[in-house]
């Protein structure tokens, strides 16, 4: 039974379980509880030195107590994935505590014929699902024996696919018990990501950036997914977790299009790994989101 070992504690963030925590805890303390509880939310991937206080705002907004099944969809960094893949895994290694992957929801996705498993070697060297982990573990700590996780690959996925994969989620996104954590980090900028987009009405390049960034914000927040694919059709922006938050989106429009419910997005946060001044600067951007379901 393979066992996932945190493989990018000790460099994307402490290993430390007490460093760890008090960092974690001092995050989050700084967010405060404005929309929630959260059903689905979406945070930033990278090193916690440059996201993990802009990720808290999207984890303040969950309520633990409700939450048994936490799905976890990272876009694939390392490997060209037509469709979404499973872990090998069983358990999941962070500084605090083992996440154990529900079995019994991998049998009910892989029942449908549209995922495969991924080796165990490009789950570790993946970083979009892991980086997730020490803070769900953290907020999950006083359910940690009732709590499964559920990690899914997600690839380079058409329009199409992400209105599939919708669908196959939409249930599960209905489910009160069920969390949903979209792993993406916002525009890369910069020669070295080959994406200079540049609006010359705006006095900075890093204003330019946010610019661009928060007209996508505004998109998904409007839950519609077409919208939101014409988006990155006309600007490209650099959204690495692009197929993640589709996918969400044709799921919410599942559930939209079921009526009875009430969804509503909200982005709580952004922030840029530094300030782009001139073509020669680089950036990443992070923004987190929370989904509630009434």
């Amino acid at each position: 039974m393979a066992v996932r070992n945190a493989s990018h504690a000790g460099s994307w963030y402490s290993d430390s379980h007490k460093e760890l925590g008090r960092q974690l805890d001092n995050w989050l303390n700084l967010a405060d509880l404005t929309h929630g509880p959260a059903r689905a939310i979406i945070a930033p991937h990278a090193g916690y030195q440059y996201c993990g206080a802009c990720s808290a705002f999207a984890y303040r907004q969950v309520s633990p107590v409700v939450v048994k099944r936490v799905f976890i969809l990272g876009p694939s960094h390392n490997v060209r994935l037509p469709g979404c893949a499973l872990s090998t895994a069983v358990k999941y290694r962070t500084p605090f505590y083992d996440l154990v992957v529900d079995t019994q929801v991998y049998s009910e996705l892989e029942s449908t014929g549209h995922f495969e498993r991924m080796d165990l070697d490009v789950d570790e060297e993946e970083h979009s699902i892991e980086m997730h982990l020490p803070y769900i573990a953290k907020v999950m700590a006083d359910y940690k024996d009732t709590v499964t996780i559920i990690p899914v690959l997600v690839g380079s996925l058409s329009p199409e696919d992400e209105a599939l994969y919708g669908r196959i989620f939409a249930r599960y996104l209905a489910d009160p018990d069920c969390l949903f954590v979209i792993s993406s980090d916002f525009c890369h900028w910069g020669h070295r990501f080959r994406y200079t987009y540049y609006d010359s009405s705006q006095p900075e390049l890093h204003l330019s950036i946010a610019k661009l960034d928060r007209m996508g914000m505004d998109i998904i927040e409007t839950l519609n997914p077409s919208a939101f694919t014409d988006y990155l059709k006309k600007y490209g922006n650099t959204i690495c977790g692009r197929h993640p938050i589709g996918v969400l989106l044709q799921a919410a429009q599942q559930l939209i299009r079921a009526g009875g419910h009430k969804l509503s997005l909200k982005f709580l946060k952004y922030a840029q790994s530094s300030q782009c001044r001139n073509m020669n600067d680089s950036s990443v951007s992070y923004a987190a989101a929370s989904l509630t379901v009434e």
